[in-house]
């Protein structure tokens, strides 16, 4: 499980340097992923052991904020699903809008082959999961629930795997979640949204719009996009839209241009540092002089300047995310008393339908919708990458994991149905990604054992 990904020597492709933010982004996805299995064991353990009633009862407790005339007042697994969660869907954004503008999504040839793996694998279960819930109307809004693909897991177990797996099918699979989670941002704010309040959407629009014009004018202070993101969340969470929408709009704000040349840059940190030295030089002292601080605040000023404000957040909030909100959510989310579970749940339409929608239609949606737009010259496959590497990265994308227990918390009312989602969940998503461990392992021995065979 300590397996990373390692740094090449040297970058020879254009291809080759896209691929480098995705080995950081990596590097803490793989960890992520193993937390999210360590909080899910904990949720489990909780949720049916002495503790079970203090473990449900604090996630109903009401927590209040209030802030002039502002008031809020929710349970905590709310303030997590739509506060906290909030947070987690704007570096989504920020994510999304990073690839539309320099990575893998930035032009049609190249965002063609995970644009129709993610179209695939979101329509494939749903339709699965519509089949087997046709005569269960309470469960039908659960279609939502197989057709999201968690990252973090994924990335995982690719982890796990190392250098089994090309590094390019690693970018494939984090740009088709990426196209994911852009389908399951407009099937929450289309299906999964309460009635709307016009007033409020009306004054989400206008602060939107003043972020908008902020990003114009080149005004980069992080407090001000934060307080205006804040006041659009309240705003969309009271108009009836899920507030979780908020992050994503908000992150399409965020400025993306430095304002600062490189050139220029490091010419002011050369001189800057220069000025450093002499400074020091002159002066022997164990603390900085004047000089030296007045350098020094001049440099920070300029490292803030030429690190544009999406790169800023993205960097800030990243590590939150992996390691606080995700885990925090499933810790909340995942919790399932064994002594509810009956035999009959395995048989429930809703649970054969995340299951079947999970480890079923994704790997089939996936590597269809692939096949095709290479078969039909529209794309082709990355480099390195073989059908073989593809179907089990199809298999991967079937751990749905937090983004589909997400769903679930909004698609679902009845107890049972959310008992029997989450049961899918956990089995939908361990038959997927035990399957596509095993097979992508498989074909690298097989690799291996081709070479070496005289």
């Amino acid at each position: 499980m300590s397996a990373l990904i390692s740094e090449p020597k040297a970058l020879k492709t254009p291809s080759e340097k896209i691929q480098r933010p995705f080995k950081h982004f990596m590097k803490t996805e793989q960890f992520s992923g193993i937390l999210l299995i360590i909080c899910t064991l904990l949720a489990l353990i909780f949720a049916n052991s002495p503790l079970s009633e203090n473990y449900f009862l604090i996630w109903e407790t009401n927590f209040s904020i209030s802030l002039g005339g502002l008031s809020l007042s929710k349970p905590i697994h709310l303030w997590i699903n739509d506060g906290l969660m909030a947070i987690f869907f704007f570096v989504v954004g920020l994510e999304i809008k990073r690839e539309l503008m320099v990575g893998e999504l930035n032009t049609l040839k190249k965002a063609t082959l995970p644009v129709s793996a993610a179209i695939g694998g979101m329509l494939f279960p749903a339709f699965i999961y519509l089949i087997i819930n046709i005569n269960n109307p309470a469960g039908m809004r659960g279609w939502g629930i197989p057709m999201a693909t968690d990252i973090a897991f994924v990335i995982g177990v690719l982890a796990i795997l190392g250098p089994k797996v090309p590094l390019s099918l690693k970018v494939f699979l984090t740009s088709l979640a990426i196209v994911d989670d852009i389908g399951a941002v407009l099937v929450i704010a289309l299906f999964y949204s309460n009635s709307i309040r016009v007033e409020f959407l009306i004054a989400a629009v206008v602060v939107l719009a003043i972020l908008i014009i902020i990003n114009r004018l080149d005004i980069n202070n992080p407090i001000l996009f934060g307080i205006l993101g804040i006041l659009t969340w309240y705003c969309i969470f009271n108009s009836g839209v899920h507030a979780t929408i908020a992050g994503i709009l908000v992150a399409f704000t965020i400025p993306a241009r430095i304002k600062v040349d490189t050139k220029e840059f490091i010419e002011r940190s050369e001189l800057l540092i220069s000025r450093f030295k002499a400074a020091g030089e002159r002066d022997k002292e164990i603390l900085l002089n004047r000089q030296q601080l007045a350098a020094l605040k001049t440099l920070e000023l300029a490292c803030v300047q030429v690190e544009t404000p999406l790169q800023r957040f993205e960097r800030l909030l990243h590590s939150w995310v992996a390691y606080l909100i995700m885990p925090l959510f499933v810790f909340a989310n995942a919790g399932i008393k064994i002594e509810n579970i009956q035999l009959d749940v395995f048989f429930h339409p809703v649970t054969l339908g995340v299951i079947l929608g999970l480890a079923i239609g994704k790997q089939l949606g996936i590597f269809t919708l692939s096949y095709l737009s290479v078969h039909f010259r529209l794309t082709e496959l990355p480099s390195g990458v073989t059908w073989r590497h593809i179907y089990g990265g199809a298999l991967l994308g079937g751990i749905g994991f937090t983004m589909s227990l997400f769903i679930s918390s909004l698609a679902l009312i009845n107890p049972i149905n959310i008992i029997a989602a989450k049961t899918g969940i956990i089995l939908g998503s361990l038959i997927s990604g035990s399957i596509g461990y095993y097979l992508l392992d498989k074909n690298f021995k097989d690799k291996q054992k081709a070479y070496s065979a005289p």
